[in-house]
């Protein structure tokens, strides 16, 4: 091969460091812009870290704290139908059936004041009422936060308006034979485990999580996943509905319903073979001269030989039918 002679490798370069400068100004804009992406996502980053920092540090507004636990032992006996029922506003809520004719609860209150008058303010405002309606237990916790029927909810108050947060934690031990009805807003889980009663378990802002269930009922939240595990079946119709959240219903074996599931962003998966149902006619509705026609939107699917209908609902979430191997 012959050797290329010195005067054209330079000649190639000088070449080279002429046309360097013109493409550059060509790509000016991608340059530019591309940095003033880069600076408006620091930009972004550095606003995201102040919001985080600033609700990290939310609580530096309610600088006078307290903390209470509540125990109390009730009997609960005499009763065909014994009941549980927690009405929650801020805070948890975990029960735990036991072998056991007694209940024991353990009550977690914590409150943050903007000052010492407004932590007086809450421990009078906000009150535990405690009641055995029936040999059962009922559980409400009262405050200008709830709503006041009579004056059409004009006279219930934020929380915030107040200058005080008060939460209370839940823990109850219940005999595992009792229905259980529980329900929290902000703030908080819902969780049962053993309870062989029927079941009401509603939140808001928060998971519900039932496990070791032998009875029928409904589990609704709104930002949140619903998980629910059953030692025996259903043995009437009940309800799960999320409208932020996976819903994954373990059922034991032999299991033999009638589902309706509806689903917006998610899909529907089932460990149990499931044969298609016919669609619900449209239900007719007269209102003074017309009539509304309202069409069921769910579809509806069988287990085996059919049985208690079983209604799932979510709008961004999967759905999940499965076997319970426990």
């Amino acid at each position: 091969m012959r050797a290329i002679p010195f005067y054209r490798i330079l000649a190639i370069y000088v070449a080279a460091l002429l046309v360097l400068p013109l493409w550059l100004a060509a790509r000016q804009p991608f340059v530019r812009s591309a940095t003033s992406a880069l600076k408006s996502l620091g930009h972004t980053l550095q606003i995201k870290r102040a919001h985080a920092d600033l609700l990290g540090d939310s609580d530096t507004s309610f600088p006078v704290q307290d903390h209470e636990v509540i125990q109390k032992s009730f009997t609960l006996v005499g009763a065909a139908h014994r009941s549980i029922e927690v009405d929650n506003v801020f805070g948890s809520i975990e029960v735990l059936g036991e072998a056991s004719d007694q209940a024991q609860l353990v009550v977690d209150k914590t409150t943050r004041a903007e000052s010492k008058d407004a932590l007086a303010l809450a421990r009078k405002e906000v009150t535990l009422e405690i009641t055995q309606p029936d040999g059962g237990l009922k559980l409400y916790v009262d405050g200008p936060f709830r709503c006041q029927c009579e004056d059409g909810c004009r006279g219930s108050r934020h929380r915030d308006d107040a200058g005080y947060v008060v939460k209370m934690d839940f823990e109850l031990h219940v005999p595992s034979n009792v229905d259980v009805k529980v329900k929290t807003v902000n703030e908080g889980r819902v969780i049962v485990r053993n309870v062989t009663g029927n079941f009401i378990a509603r939140n808001v802002n928060g998971d519900i999580e039932l496990d070791g269930m032998a009875g029928s009922g409904l589990a609704h939240t709104v930002n949140g996943p619903v998980k629910v595990s059953f030692r025996q079946n259903p043995r009437e119709n009940s309800s799960f509905e999320s409208v932020n959240g996976n819903i994954d219903l373990l059922f034991a074996r032999g299991l033999s319903a009638d589902f309706r599931f509806k689903t917006f962003n998610g899909g529907v998966y089932s460990d149990f073979p499931v044969t298609t149902m016919p669609l619900q006619a449209p239900q007719a509705e007269r209102h003074g001269g017309k009539v509304v026609y309202h069409a069921d939107r769910f579809t509806a699917g069988r287990v085996s030989a059919g049985g208690p209908e079983i209604k799932i609902e979510n709008l961004n979430g999967d759905i999940r039918i499965l076997e319970n191997h426990e």
